[in-house]
């Protein structure tokens, strides 16, 4: 299945959208191997700094491009669909088209890879006065 942020931006919750981009994934398991410097080098390119920003304001620095769910740390452009040293060294288009890529925080990106919603941020709760109280 190949993911796009179209078809996720069709999507209205943060849930629907991390559902639909989950992959179950083993924690540990090789993604690049020996051939991690690709990726590596890849990622400080000017190339991937240049679509990062546009990325970034693309989705409003919000995570998973939602409204309300804004990244206020450890923010990572997440590629839709799992990329391997291969494409790197191809150049296929999809590793710097923006159709394929969307903003997460740390969190969002492990739980997508690894995790199921157990490992997503939890909603912050609306403090109220006397809400420190213990009884």
């Amino acid at each position: 299945m190949i993911r796009t942020y179209s078809d996720l931006r069709r999507l209205a919750t943060f849930e629907d959208r991390f559902h639909y981009l989950s992959l179950k994934g083993t924690v540990g398991q090789s993604t690049f191997g020996f051939d991690r410097y690709i990726n590596q080098r890849f990622y400080t390119s000017k190339q991937w700094r240049d679509i990062r920003h546009e990325i970034i304001v693309r989705d409003n620095g919000c995570d998973l491009a939602s409204d309300g769910h804004e990244v206020v740390s450890r923010l990572i452009i997440h590629h839709l669909n799992p990329m391997a040293a291969i494409d790197i060294t191809s150049g296929g288009s999809g590793i710097l088209d923006p159709e394929f890529l969307i903003t997460t925080t740390h969190q969002t990106h492990n739980a997508i890879h690894y995790g199921d919603e157990s490992l997503l941020a939890r909603p912050r709760l609306e403090r109220r006065p006397g809400d420190t109280k213990m009884w």
